[in-house]
């Protein structure tokens, strides 16, 4: 029994070596401040340091009710994110396995046996029994070789974790979004509605001015194109609506509550109205693809040094300590115990190269990872810098279509009043009617762009998922 616990001491001592190389995360690739200029809101004045938006949970950024219970069934039923979770599990089991291989896995064994030779007076008959518990090849990980395996399958499971953090911001993102494209597609519809039967008001009124004499067969032609037109948009926002539930509930996994969905995007505040500002491009580092990145880059590092033991001598341990007799009644007394010991050091001499490819594999793929972490952190700058400066221009814009379609409304209601009352021809109420129709429909175009840029925003920031 001396000798099993002199494994497992030794087996608790092994791997306190390293050769792994010493990590230093890389430099941030990116600039320090995000930009400034005419697309980007001035930086917030004063001191101090905003918060995380990884601080804030996504049921406190999404003010909608509605909204919120969709999101909720879409994280209870998506089927991306379970592979996400499964993928997870799957990289713990792998980890669990290999350090598993850290310290010496002890078996109980038993055995029995019965053996003869020769016949007659030369027969000999031989029985044995024998009950012990021991180690079988443990490997005594003098250079750190299995140790630097457990980092790696850490590193890999950590990296599994931030891909399914991430997946699951990505689908709240994408809910949100789809949701708020429903609402816009809902408006549109309406605005196409309305513009329809307002066409075909006019069309009628023209026809009866027409059998009056007063108007011409080009005004009656000219306020059917505009009836047209309407109906035409009509039946291709009513497909645009049930597409849009339709990738809405692909993402739920299942119907959603007919209840739940909005009726159209005006007046309605689907998230915070702000985001912390003045943050530095430090928050990049949060943000999961980048964790899972540079987890990655470290599972990396691990392997190299996995491969630079393989140089050295293997130390294995193999060792079993019980009772052994040729009858039951006498196993397990004092005289019929049992032990071995056998250690075996293993040299590696000529491999035909395969220990230095190894290392060059491990080498080359760190150098991989190093460039994959740089470049996700360059791509992560991007999509915040692009979705800062649409926030930075997005208000003023908003403003002026909102405008723009007050003086279209004013315009058509005093050239549909001219016409009517025979003080102007029917063009001028049809360029302006036309110009309204194209102005409301920019506006919806515009305040879906509103709300989804704070969505992005929530999202390319790493937005919280609590």
């Amino acid at each position: 029994m001396r000798s099993t616990t002199s494994v497992l001491t030794l087996g608790l001592l092994a791997g306190c070596i390293s050769l792994d190389p010493d990590y230093q995360r890389p430099a941030v690739p990116v600039p320090a401040a995000w930009p400034q200029g005419g697309a980007y809101a001035p930086p917030a004045a004063g001191p101090g340091v905003a918060p995380s938006v990884a601080d804030t949970g996504w049921q406190d950024f999404f003010v909608d009710a509605d909204l919120r219970a969709i999101v909720g069934q879409a994280l209870d039923n998506n089927r991306d994110l379970r592979v996400a979770v499964q993928n997870v599990l799957a990289a713990k089991a792998k980890y669990n396995v290999q350090d598993a291989a850290t310290l010496p896995t002890l078996n109980a064994t038993g055995s029995t046996g019965y053996s003869r030779t020769g016949a007659g007076a030369t027969r000999r008959e031989t029985k044995a029994i024998s009950a012990g518990i021991g180690v079988s090849a443990f490997e005594a990980d003098l250079f750190g070789r299995v140790a630097s395996l457990t980092r790696a399958e850490l590193e890999t499971y950590l990296a599994q974790e931030e891909t399914a953090r991430a997946t699951r911001i990505s689908l709240i993102s994408e809910v949100a979004t789809a949701y708020i494209t429903y609402a816009a597609d809902r408006s549109l519809l309406r605005i196409a509605q309305q513009t329809m039967d307002s066409a075909q008001h006019s069309a009628d009124v023209t026809r009866k001015r027409l059998s009056n004499g007063v108007a011409t067969r080009l005004d009656v032609a000219e306020a059917d194109t505009v009836y047209q037109t309407a109906r035409a948009d009509v039946a291709s926002y009513t497909t645009q609506v049930a597409q849009a539930l339709n990738a809405l509930e692909i993402l739920t996994g299942g119907p959603v509550d007919p209840a739940r969905l909005p009726d159209g995007i005006e007046g309605r505040a689907f998230t915070l109205a702000t985001l912390p500002a003045g943050m530095s491009t430090d928050v990049l580092l949060n943000r999961p693809d980048v964790l899972s990145a540079e987890h990655s880059l470290k599972s990396a590092n691990a392997n190299i040094g996995a491969a630079r033991a393989a140089f050295f001598p293997t130390v294995s341990l193999t060792t079993a300590a019980g009772f052994a007799s040729s009858a039951f009644g006498n196993l397990f007394q004092a005289r019929s115990q049992s032990l071995s010991f056998t250690p075996s050091v293993s040299v590696p001499l000529f491999d035909n190269g395969a220990n230095q490819g190894n290392l060059d594999y491990a080498k080359a793929t760190q150098a991989a990872a190093v460039a994959t972490y740089e470049k996700t952190i360059q791509t992560a700058f991007r999509e915040v810098a692009d979705a800062l400066a649409r926030r930075g221009t997005i208000a003023e814009q908003l403003d002026a279509q909102q405008a723009t379609v007050r003086s279209a409304q004013t315009s058509y209601d005093l050239s549909q009043a001219r016409y009517t009352q025979g003080a102007d021809s029917y063009l001028n109420a049809l360029v302006a009617q036309r110009t309204l129709y194209s102005a409301q429909q920019t506006l919806v175009s515009v305040r879906l762009t509103d709300a989804s840029n704070l969505v992005t925003l929530y999202q390319v920031l790493g937005g919280g998922v609590k």
